[in-house]
């Protein structure tokens, strides 16, 4: 990790952020666990929790960005394969809705760097 990256970055697991899933926990247990310090980005490096986002608007590092529009992309794509699977959880249309939010988020990473 470099003290001085001024660069805003996006954790390595960009679709199941742990933040996603302490507030999950949170509103269902009443419990609440404390965020890590540091985090693994899609860039590879180490960073400070709160030099992160999962807002494209707010991403500066090139890296993160892409990283962030495949990983998008990439579960919008399995989520409509395994709603094709017989006995799935998730109707096609729910599994539309869904993989239409993260195909316009993966879009929204990409128009992120012009």
């Amino acid at each position: 990790m470099s003290e001085n990256d001024p660069h805003i970055h996006v954790q390595s697991k960009a679709v199941a952020g742990d933040a996603a899933v302490r507030n999950t926990v949170a509103a269902t247990f009443g419990l609440a666990g404390d965020l890590p310090s540091l985090v693994t980005t899609g860039c590879g490096l180490r960073v400070p929790y709160a030099m992160t986002s999962s807002r494209p608007d707010r991403v500066t590092c090139l890296a993160c960005r892409e990283h962030a529009r495949r990983e998008h992309q990439r579960f919008a794509d399995q989520v409509v394969r395994l709603s094709r699977v017989p006995g799935s959880a998730i109707s096609p249309a729910q599994a539309k809705l869904a993989a239409d939010t993260h195909r316009d988020l993966a879009q929204r990473f990409f128009d992120a760097e012009d």
